[in-house]
């Protein structure tokens, strides 16, 4: 079966480009465009895998992450913080509850690899 990712990206350029490439390598796909969305859709999707924009309207990345760490059962769901910020924003990303970051422009040639890596634990 499919392992589901859900794409929290407020550009909507980006969740397309990013979609499309997940879907090719054979994952099932959900989007939501802010925080707020990112947790009613982690609700409703379960997914396997978040990809979490750091800065969006409404709620940002971290907040949302925040949030959803705290609810039953999703310490073992990996929510990997995506940002142009650079590798300034880390910590914080750990900090909040995100088991790694990667920057944008996202680097889709690695991005499969780096997916495998926290689907298959």
């Amino acid at each position: 079966m499919p392992k589901t990712i859900l794409i929290v990206e407020d550009y909507e350029d980006t969740r397309i480009l990013m979609k499309f490439l997940l879907e090719s390598y054979g994952f099932n796909v959900t989007e939501a465009e802010d925080g707020l969305e990112a947790i009613e859709s982690f609700n409703y999707y379960s997914p396997d895998l978040v990809l979490m924009d750091v800065s969006m309207p409404r709620m940002d990345g971290l907040t949302a992450t925040k949030a959803i760490r705290k609810l039953k059962g999703t310490n073992n769901i990996p929510i990997i913080a995506v940002t142009a910020h650079g590798k300034q924003f880390y910590q914080q990303a750990i900090e909040a509850g995100c088991n790694d970051l990667i920057n944008k422009p996202v680097d889709f040639s690695n991005l499969k690899k780096f997916l495998d890596q926290y689907l298959d634990h």
